[in-house]
This record gives structure tokens, C-alpha cells and sequence, in this order.
């Protein structure tokens, strides 16, 4: 998959920690993704993201799980009942303005997971499912930005269509700041 960037800066990928490797899981273990952290790796920086380990729960910790309730979609220790709804909330709005400060071009979420699932992520107690908290406030701050689970990398179409959407979207957001809101030169 040869790519070329030119004079133009690499394009930045957000991705959740556990698919690089790093033992950040509820588990102390990882989920390495192997196209993730090697081959997309060489062709975009990565930028880490393990919002469970940045709201503060630590390594090990006991699951969490999304929950519907009157109040709607609950981030909850399934043990302690612990609600790290509003910890979340809070975190991924600060995190979230980082990133986009850095002009993501994509973004490789953790299929499943209560934080990162981009969708079909179980809800408990409910015959539907949903996002995980964190990538719902990405998504929904930032609907345009291409984004997939590890699942959608796992056949080389998959991994092609992927990096194509990240350059072509990447393209756009420097031809954007080279323009200016003006029209002119920037």
C-alpha cells in the first residue's frame, strides 16, 4: 500500500490504546490489532486513546457496561454499580477538543467496547444496542471523520477502503486550511 505525502504533514489517526498493544484492557491485558499498530502505523501517526484509563479507572479494574435507565445510556461498574457516566461525559469533551486540535483524519475504535464501540455495542437489559460513551461524543462532535471498529480491518479491502477515506479526508482538511475562510491564500 504505497503512499505518498509530499511537503503535506502526515495525517493523524486516533486509535484506542488496547489495539497498540498497551496493557490498558479491565483485564491488564491489550487487543493488539497487528494492521493497526504496524502497517497503518507507518503510513499515519497514532494517537493513543484508552478513555477508561484516562477517566481514572486503573489496570486491572472491574468491567464496565453501558445501561439504559431513565436517565438513558449509563456507563456502570458491573460489580460495585459504580455510574462513571458523568466522569466520562466530562473527559471526552476535553479529550475530544485535544484531538480535534491535532486534525485527526480517522480514528480505529475497539469493537464492542462500553467507552469505544462505534456501534452494536451491547446495552444491558435492552433489546438494542448503541455507541460506548466516548466514541459517541466523537462521533457525534465530529460526523464526518472516517472511523471504524478493528473487526472492519481485518480483510486488506477492508484496510484499503479505510486508509483511502483517512488520506482523501486528510486532503480536504489541508486544502481547507491552504484556502482559508476567504478564498484566499492562508
Amino acid at each position: 500500500m504505497p503512499v505518498s505525502f509530499g511537503a503535506m504533514q502526515r495525517p493523524r489517526v486516533g486509535v484506542s490504546s488496547c489495539l497498540l498493544g498497551q496493557n490498558v484492557r479491565y483485564d491488564g491485558g491489550h487487543r493488539l490489532d497487528p494492521f493497526t499498530a504496524g502497517e497503518l502505523g507507518r503510513h499515519v501517526d497514532l494517537v493513543p486513546v484508552c478513555p477508561e484509563v484516562e477517566i481514572g479507572l486503573g489496570v486491572p479494574r472491574e468491567k464496565i457496561r453501558l445501561e439504559r435507565s431513565g436517565k438513558g445510556i449509563r456507563l456502570v461498574g458491573t460489580e460495585s454499580r459504580a455510574d462513571h457516566t458523568a466522569a466520562m461525559k466530562r473527559f471526552a469533551r476535553r479529550r475530544i477538543d485535544e484531538l480535534e486540535s491535532l486534525g485527526l483524519s480517522g480514528y480505529v475504535f475497539k469493537k464492542n467496547s462500553p467507552s469505544c464501540g462505534p456501534a452494536g455495542v451491547p446495552v444491558h437489559d435492552s433489546p438494542r444496542s448503541g455507541r460506548g460513551l466516548f466514541a459517541a461524543a466523537l462521533l457525534d462532535r465530529m460526523p464526518d471523520l472516517p472511523v471504524v471498529d478493528e473487526s472492519k480491518l481485518a480483510t486488506r479491502a477492508g484496510q484499503e477502503r479505510f486508509l483511502k477515506k483517512v488520506l482523501a479526508y486528510h486532503r480536504s482538511q489541508t486544502n481547507q486550511l491552504s484556502v482559508g475562510p476567504s478564498g484566499g491564500g492562508g
